[in-house]
């Protein structure tokens, strides 16, 4: 068992679908041009802020996704160079550039589509210069990347950096091996979904309904 089981919770009720949480992680971890480790993905509309249905029966939902942090990843499973490993004292799923050799077996496994990509060629970026933190992992050619719950961030005792800039106070985060944690609290009492729980994953994201 690990030491802690670091979670993200969302309440879909708060959440406005603003995408900074996309944005302040895009920085954070100056990712490259095109990568998005966190997404914020329209239920049923065509496009981006689009209901579905017809009018006037219409609906909107929105979901933030990004690498779940599973209890039983099944990417880890596949790695065949233990470049994808789930970290012993947080839970949280890492990727270690140096070792990926780029198979791509971590993205086949994974039933979360689109929460890892693979830089083909050098990383490019629309600016000359590095944002975001000095201590972010630099992105490499032929590896995998994903969410790495801002690792950097955690090792100096913060939080994720979609945390602090949620407009809407939707995004929580905390250790669910601690009962008086405000993530155990808030799944106790309310109820949740978890993305695709009949694949044994376990993930380690909740949405507050």
């Amino acid at each position: 068992m690990v030491d802690k089981r670091l979670a993200i919770v969302v309440d879909t009720k708060r959440c406005i679908a603003c995408n900074s949480c996309a944005v302040a992680c895009k920085i954070e971890n100056n990712l490259p041009n095109e990568v998005w480790w966190n997404r914020i993905l329209n239920v049923g509309g065509s496009n981006m802020d689009s209901p579905s249905g017809t009018y006037p029966n219409l609906s909107m939902q929105t979901i933030t996704l990004s690498c779940q942090h599973c209890e039983n990843p099944a990417c880890v499973k596949v790695c065949p160079v233990g470049a994808t490993y789930k970290d012993p004292e947080t839970g949280v799923v890492r990727q270690d550039y140096d070792k990926c050799i780029g198979c791509r077996m971590c993205m086949s496994a994974c039933p979360y589509t689109g929460v890892r990509s693979f830089n083909w060629e050098e990383p490019g970026y629309h600016v000359d210069f590095a944002v975001g933190d000095a201590d972010v992992v630099p992105h490499q050619k032929h590896t995998v990347e994903k969410c790495t719950m801002c690792w950097h961030r955690l090792a100096k005792d913060l939080q994720p950096a979609c945390m602090e800039v949620c407009i809407g106070r939707a995004r929580f985060f905390g250790d669910l091996n601690d009962p008086e944690s405000e993530v155990s609290k808030l799944i106790a009492k309310r109820q949740y979904i978890q993305l695709l729980p009949e694949m044994g994953t376990k993930p380690s994201v909740y949405y507050l309904v």
